[in-house]
């Protein structure tokens, strides 16, 4: 069996040097060193120049003063360059919000505008600038006009805005013939008074003389004589009944041409109403109220055919068929 050859030795430069104890150790290569490896210069921070009396620095004090670094910057120009942020932001949201601003100013102008014109419409109705000093009663045919405005006379340099309706209703009151009224005010210094007058339907006898009422039994006015004009009521029951109702309701509705004609009016119950025509004393058997306005314009069209002279009854009880006897 062949054994192996041994490896061959190293280089001689690769070999390690062998030196001696007393040999002395060379000195490391001198390094220079470089501009990119130097660090910042440290600030240091130092107490303020500020001494005591002795001239000596004062003691156990903290507070310390930055000296400028290297580019100059202080604690006032941190400060200065804070101030200017907050001055550039500030005008930044203002840029950026002049469109709400607008909006909100205009929105507060119009409200101011809006207010003021209510306080002043307010204050002008209620001061004496918009006073009573004429009264004007409209609708009255029947009623002394000069008696009304007399009445009213009390509302005479009122406010329009404070004009006392009840103190109005009071001075009405007195007047029979005044159904219903309403009031109107036109500025700056005028007061209507418009009046619906209650509608006679005839008179009632009584030991008092002839008593003239309406549909609904108010007594407007009583005389010894007869008044000229108005039929004679002889109703049963008197103003209370359903009979006198009845007798109201159908004058109401008759025409003015048909009710001038009529010389008077009976009812025993609200079924049968009977109307007397003229100084021929014709008769109109008229029943019950209902469907009064139909039977009016039928009877209206019967007495133009037939004159009440020439006929003795009229029979209109039913409308679709009226009768001429």
């Amino acid at each position: 069996m062949r054994r192996p050859s041994p490896l061959p030795p190293p280089p001689a430069s690769e070999q390690p040097s062998r030196r001696r104890v007393d040999e002395p150790v060379p000195a490391p290569p001198t390094r220079h060193p470089d501009p990119a490896d130097e660090t910042a210069p440290v600030v240091p921070l130092v107490r303020p120049s500020v001494s005591d009396a002795n001239g000596s620095e004062p003691t156990g004090s903290a507070s310390f003063v930055a000296t400028p670094d290297a580019e100059g910057a202080s604690l006032r120009d941190v400060w200065r360059a804070s101030r200017a942020r907050r001055r550039a932001l500030s005008a930044e949201v203002r840029r950026f919000t002049v469109r709400q601003r607008r909006r909100r100013r205009v929105w507060i102008g119009v409200a101011a505008a809006f207010l003021v014109m209510v306080l002043g419409t307010a204050g002008a109705a209620y001061s004496p600038l918009f006073a009573v000093e004429r009264i004007e009663v409209v609708g009255a045919s029947q009623l002394d006009v000069a008696a009304v405005t007399d009445a009213l006379d009390g509302q005479v340099g009122t406010p329009l805005a404070l004009v006392d309706d009840s103190a109005v209703k009071a001075a009405l009151v007195r007047f029979p013939l005044v159904e219903s009224y309403t009031l109107e005010a036109r500025p700056p210094h005028d007061l209507v008074v418009r009046v619906v007058e209650r509608t006679p339907i005839g008179v009632l006898q009584s030991t008092a003389g002839f008593t003239v009422v309406d549909a609904a039994g108010v007594a407007l006015s009583t005389t010894p004589d007869a008044p000229a004009g108005q039929p004679l009521l002889e109703i049963a029951g008197g103003t209370d009944s359903d009979a006198f109702r009845a007798a109201g309701r159908v004058m109401r509705a008759l025409p003015d041409a048909v009710r001038a004609q009529v010389t008077g009016v009976s009812a025993s119950t609200p079924d049968d109403v009977t109307l007397t025509l003229g100084a021929t004393g014709s008769r109109v058997a008229w029943g019950s109220s209902d469907r009064s306005a139909e039977k009016a314009v039928v009877l209206d069209r019967l007495m133009a055919k037939s004159p009440p002279d020439r006929t003795k009854e009229y029979d209109v009880t039913s409308p679709e068929a009226g009768v001429v006897r």
